[in-house]
């Protein structure tokens, strides 16, 4: 049972369809850790050109779902409430296996450093019990609303 739903999540990331990647939050330590799934469609729309014939979903966009879910982590804290996680950098990412349509990934991403705005968060991604993706992933949050 998921503890927040695509609606509870777009409460706290701006990410919005076709480019929110997490269906739903399975675990939250607030500011620490999130586990999110993202339900992988034949419908999606990036399968239509990636590839023709054998869809494969991108690397970048796993990486993406997992900072999405670090997002909801680290936003989730009223320290940050309403506002944004850029991308400062991606480190030693590894795609291991392919996602392809009727997967369902398991998302994990555990924020292990921060300092004011910055940080930083192991992010691996999961097929079943096959690790498909991992990445060390570096935040910066914005200011939010003035």
């Amino acid at each position: 049972m998921s503890i927040m739903t695509a609606k509870e999540i777009m409460e706290i990331i701006p990410h919005r369809q076709p480019f929110m990647l997490v269906d739903t939050i399975e675990e939250l330590e607030v500011g620490k850790r999130a586990v999110g799934r993202k339900c992988v469609s034949y419908n999606e729309p990036f399968f239509a050109g990636h590839f023709p014939g054998e869809p494969v979903m991108p690397g970048v966009l796993i990486i993406e779902a997992l900072a999405q879910t670090g997002a909801v982590a680290i936003l989730s804290s009223p320290d940050f409430k309403g506002r944004t996680a850029y991308f400062a950098a991606i480190n030693k990412a590894k795609f291991k296996n392919k996602v392809i349509p009727g997967d369902v990934l398991t998302l994990e991403t555990e924020i292990v450093t921060l300092k004011g705005p910055i940080g930083i968060g192991n992010a691996r991604a999961f097929v079943g019990e096959k690790l498909v993706a991992q990445a060390e992933l570096t935040f910066a949050i914005g200011k939010g609303e003035e």
